[in-house]
C-alpha cells in the first residue's frame, strides 16, 4: 500500500508538472503570436474554423499545386500564366486578411471585401481570358480597359496593404502621383492616366514587370519548399546544434541566437519571423543569464537580419538578383557567403566582448544537447545539400531543384517519428506555402509598378545625375547618399520588394560611378536589409524589443551597433569587389582582404562596446575603431596603418590588464 501511494503521488505531481509545462508553453506562443501580429502584417488574418477552415485551407493547397504545376511543366503564354498568378493572389489575399488589425469574427468576411475580391480578381481574369486579343491590338485602348486597369492596380494596392503594410505604398504612391502630375509629358490628365494604365497594367513593364515573373517562376516554389522543409523539424535541430556548439561558452545564450539565425537564415525569408520565431526561445535565455533586455532583443534582431543576406535563400532576393542583374542564381549565392560570415562574425564578436565586459557566463553543460546525440538527425540536412547541390552544378534548374528538394523532405521526415509527415502533414505544408506566398507576390507587384514608373518617366537618370552631381566623382560620397537612400525607401518594406525598389533606383547611381554591377547590387541590397534594424521604421529590432520586454528605441540602437559589419561589409565591396569574387588577382589577394577585414571588424566591435582584453579609456576606444576603419579599407597603406595601430591597442589593453590583475 505504501509503494501505491507514493506511486499514485508520483503521479500526481507529474501530472501537475506536465500540466504546469503546458499553460507556460501555451503562454509563449500566446506571447509570441501577439508579437508577430503587432509586428508582422502576414499574421494577422481571418479566423476560419470548422468546415470554412477546411475550405480555406484547399483553396490554399489548390494554389499551391497550380504554382508547382506551372512553374514545372507549364507552357502557357507568359501574360496567361502572370495574370492568372495575380488574380489567385488577389482573390486569396481579400479571403485571407482582414480590412483591419484587431479582433475578428470566426468565419465572416464582410459583404464589401467579396465586392472587392470580385472586382480584383474579375480585372486580372479579364486579362486573362482575352490576352491575345489584348497583345494584338497595340496603344488602342477602350475607355472601359482602362477602367478595369485601375481597377486591378487598386486590388492589388489593397491587398499589399493589408498583407505587407503601408510603407511601400507610401513609396509607390509617390511615385505614382509623380509620374500623373509632372513626370508624363501627356497634356490632360487623362491622357496621362490612359498611358500609364497602359504600361504598369496591360504590359510586362509594370506589375508584370520582372520582380512577379521571378516570384512566379522560383520564389513560390522555394516558399513552399520551406513550409516542408519547416515540418521536418530542422528549425529545432538549427537551435539545438547552436547550443551544442556555443552555448557553454561566456555568454553562451547570446551566441546561441547568432549561430542559430546565421542557420535559420540559409532557409528562411523573414527577419521579424526569425526574430520572433527563434527569439522566443534564446532572449528569455539571454536575459536569465544577464544581459539587458535591450542588448538580449538587439542580438536576436541583429541576427535575423542577417539572416537575409545568407545564402541561399537570402530573403528569396537572390533569384531577383540573378534575373535583374543576368547572372546565374549559383554565382549570387557563391558570392554572398563571405560577405554573410563576415557579418555574423561582427556580431559574433561583439556579443563575446559585451559578454566578458559584463562576465557573464555560459548555459550550465548538463543542460545543453549533446552533440553526439544530435548527429543522429543531421539526415535533416539532405533536402537542403540536394538543393545546394543540384543549383550550384546546374544539374537542374532552378524550380526542379526545389520540387526535387520538396521530395526529399517528404522523405527524410519518414525517418522521424516526431515530425514524420503524413497526408495532413503534406497539405498543411501546401497551404502554408500558398498563405506566404500572397504577401511576397503583392509586394513584388507594387515594387513592378515603381520600377515600371521609374521607367516609364526617366526617373532613374535624374535621380543619378542628382547623385552623381552631389558626389562630385567622389566614389565615397555617392555610396553614402546611396546608402542613405537605400535605407529610407527600404524603412518597412519586405526583402523582395526592398531590392527591386533598389536595384531600380539606387544600383544604376553606383553603376555610373565605376562600380561593377554585381558589387553595386550587393551594396544596394544589403542597406535596403538594414532598415529593418535602423531607427525609426525598425520592424525586427521592435520585435525583439516586445519578446525582451525593453525600450523598442534603445534595442534598435543597440540592434544597429552589433550589426556595424553590415554598415562596413557594402563598403568594402564596393571599393574593391573581390570579396564577392570580382576581379579576383589570386587567393592570396582574397585571403588577406579578408583577414584584414575579420581583424578590423575586431577592432571596431572592441571600440565600440569598450572593451577588448579589459575596459578600454576613450583614446582605446578611438584608436581601435580607427584600426579598424583602416584595415577594412582594401589597401595595402591603410592595411599596414591599421594592423600597427590594433597592435599598439592590444599592446596597451595587455599591459593595462597585467597592471589591474596585480593591483
Amino acid at each position: 500500500m505504501f509503494f501505491d501511494k507514493n506511486k499514485k503521488q508520483d503521479t500526481s505531481n507529474n501530472t501537475a508538472a506536465a500540466s504546469s509545462a503546458a499553460v507556460n508553453s501555451a503562454d509563449i506562443q500566446s506571447s509570441v503570436d501577439d508579437v508577430m501580429k503587432k509586428f508582422d502584417r502576414e499574421s494577422n488574418v481571418r479566423l476560419w474554423e470548422g468546415t470554412p477552415k477546411i475550405i480555406v485551407n484547399l483553396i490554399l493547397v489548390a494554389f499551391s499545386c497550380f504554382c508547382i504545376y506551372v512553374t514545372l511543366w507549364g507552357t502557357f503564354l507568359e501574360e496567361i500564366r502572370l495574370t492568372s498568378f495575380m488574380a489567385c493572389i488577389v482573390f486569396l489575399g481579400f479571403l485571407i486578411f482582414p480590412v483591419k488589425k484587431g479582433a475578428q469574427k470566426v468565419n465572416s468576411i464582410p459583404w464589401y471585401d467579396i465586392i472587392l475580391m470580385i472586382l480584383g480578381t474579375g480585372a486580372f481574369l479579364y486579362f486573362t481570358f482575352n490576352a491575345v486579343s489584348i497583345i494584338q491590338q497595340g496603344s488602342k485602348f477602350a475607355t472601359y480597359q482602362i477602367f478595369i486597369g485601375v481597377i486591378g492596380v487598386l486590388a492589388l494596392a489593397e491587398v499589399c496593404r493589408r498583407s505587407v503594410g503601408i510603407p511601400i505604398l507610401i513609396v509607390a504612391g509617390a511615385f505614382v502621383i509623380y509620374a500623373l502630375t509632372v513626370g508624363l509629358s501627356n497634356p490632360t490628365f487623362m491622357g496621362r492616366l490612359n498611358y500609364a494604365i497602359r504600361l504598369l497594367f496591360y504590359s510586362k513593364e509594370g506589375v508584370l514587370s520582372t520582380p512577379v515573373n521571378t516570384c512566379s517562376k522560383f520564389i513560390v516554389i522555394f516558399i513552399i519548399f520551406g513550409a516542408f522543409l519547416e515540418r521536418t523539424g530542422i528549425s529545432d535541430f538549427f537551435i539545438d546544434c547552436a547550443n551544442a556548439l556555443v552555448g557553454a561558452f561566456s555568454g553562451g545564450p547570446a551566441k546561441v541566437a547568432v549561430v542559430s539565425s546565421a542557420l535559420l537564415g540559409m532557409v528562411s525569408g523573414s527577419s521579424v519571423a526569425n526574430t520572433v520565431g527563434s527569439g522566443s526561445v534564446t532572449i528569455p535565455m539571454m536575459k536569465k543569464t544577464g544581459y539587458k533586455g535591450e542588448f538580449a532583443g538587439a542580438v536576436e534582431a541583429a541576427a535575423s537580419t542577417g539572416g537575409q543576406i545568407m545564402p541561399p535563400i537570402m530573403g528569396a532576393a537572390a533569384f531577383l538578383m540573378a534575373d535583374i542583374v543576368g547572372t546565374p542564381y549559383s554565382d549570387i549565392i557563391s558570392r554572398a557567403i563571405l560577405p554573410a560570415i563576415l557579418y555574423f562574425t561582427g556580431i559574433f564578436i561583439a556579443v563575446h566582448l559585451e559578454a566578458k565586459k559584463n562576465g557573464l557566463k555560459g548555459i550550465p553543460k548538463n543542460e545543453l544537447p549533446k552533440m553526439n546525440v544530435l548527429i543522429k538527425d543531421i539526415y535533416l540536412l539532405i533536402p537542403l545539400v540536394i538543393l545546394i547541390y543540384l543549383v550550384t552544378t546546374n544539374t537542374k534548374t532552378i524550380q526542379t531543384a526545389a520540387g526535387i528538394s520538396i521530395l526529399a523532405a517528404v522523405a527524410v521526415s519518414m525517418f522521424n517519428k516526431k515530425n514524420r509527415m503524413t497526408p495532413k502533414t503534406v497539405l498543411e505544408a501546401l497551404a502554408a506555402g500558398g498563405k506566404g506566398s500572397i504577401s511576397v507576390a503583392a509586394a513584388c507587384g507594387i515594387a513592378g509598378i515603381i520600377s515600371g514608373v521609374i521607367t516609364m518617366t526617366g526617373l532613374a537618370n535624374v535621380l543619378i545625375n542628382g547623385i552623381v552631381a552631389l558626389a562630385a566623382n567622389r566614389l565615397i560620397i555617392a555610396l553614402f547618399l546611396t546608402m542613405v537612400c537605400c535605407i529610407v525607401l527600404g524603412m518597412g518594406v519586405p526583402t523582395t520588394a526592398n531590392y527591386c525598389i533598389m536595384a531600380a533606383t539606387c544600383a544604376p547611381i553606383l553603376v555610373r560611378m565605376g562600380v561593377p554591377t554585381i558589387a553595386a547590387h550587393f551594396f544596394v541590397f544589403y542597406f535596403g536589409i538594414v532598415a529593418d534594424i535602423t531607427p525609426p521604421v525598425a520592424l525586427a529590432a521592435y520585435a525583439g524589443a516586445a519578446i525582451a520586454k525593453a525600450n523598442p528605441m534603445k534595442t534598435a540602437l543597440n540592434a544597429t551597433r552589433l550589426a556595424i559589419a553590415a554598415f562596413l561589409v557594402p563598403y568594402i565591396l564596393a571599393m574593391n569587389p573581390v570579396m564577392v569574387l570580382v576581379d579576383v588577382q589570386g587567393p592570396i589577394e582574397i585571403a588577406r582582404i579578408v583577414a584584414t577585414s575579420f581583424v578590423g571588424i575586431c577592432g571596431v566591435s572592441a571600440g565600440l562596446a569598450g572593451f577588448l582584453l579589459t575596459g578600454m579609456n576613450p583614446l582605446q576606444r578611438l584608436a581601435a575603431v580607427a584600426a579598424g576603419l583602416m584595415l577594412m579599407l582594401p589597401s595595402g597603406p591603410t592595411d599596414i596603418a591599421g594592423v600597427a595601430l590594433f597592435v599598439l591597442v592590444f599592446v596597451w589593453q595587455t599591459a593595462q590588464k597585467k597592471k589591474a590583475a596585480a593591483v
